[in-house]
């Protein structure tokens, strides 16, 4: 079964209505048009014609820069088909808050990198940002994407 995306992240396979009912074990509606049966992550299954289906979803192989953007909001990692790196991917980090550097709160805190830099009495605040796993196997935060990636259709989700 191939993975989608549209507003989440589905499966779904090409099925006839009447297999699709057989499948799920009740009716649908009557007639035998084609359509998908659609599995989603919590493992509910329905089934959606095939035009409607068409007009919501994009396999998760080949998305656009948009698409990819989604998924990266719902926590998966994303890469072009087109980078030459082995492994390379992006995610979405979130925002950071650590207590200042002088804090007496137990666990972590701003560092003493950071602190040179804000002060060992300013607590760090960041906001959620793009970083790229690279293919020398390090984070580089603050990833952008070129006008090449944006306009790419080699999006995919990595697992």
């Amino acid at each position: 079964m191939k993975e989608y995306i549209g507003v989440k992240l589905i499966k779904a396979e090409p099925m006839n209505l009447i297999d699709a009912e057989e499948k799920l074990q009740k009716k649908i509606k009557p007639g035998n048009e084609p359509g998908y049966l659609v599995v989603y992550q919590d493992g509910y299954m329905s089934w959606s014609p095939k035009e409607q289906f068409k007009e919501a979803y994009r396999e998760t192989d080949g998305m656009t820069f948009g698409f990819a953007i989604e998924a990266a909001k719902q926590g998966f990692k994303i890469a072009r088909a087109g980078w030459n790196g082995k492994g390379m991917f992006v995610v979405l980090m979130d925002a950071l808050k650590l207590p200042a550097h002088s804090s007496q709160e137990p666990g972590a805190k701003v560092n003493d990198r950071t602190a040179k830099y804000i002060g060992e009495d300013t607590p760090l605040e960041s906001q959620p940002y793009f970083a790229m796993w690279t293919a020398q196997g390090k984070w580089q935060p603050g990833w952008l994407a070129s006008q090449a990636d944006m306009l790419a259709e080699d999006w995919r989700i990595v697992s």
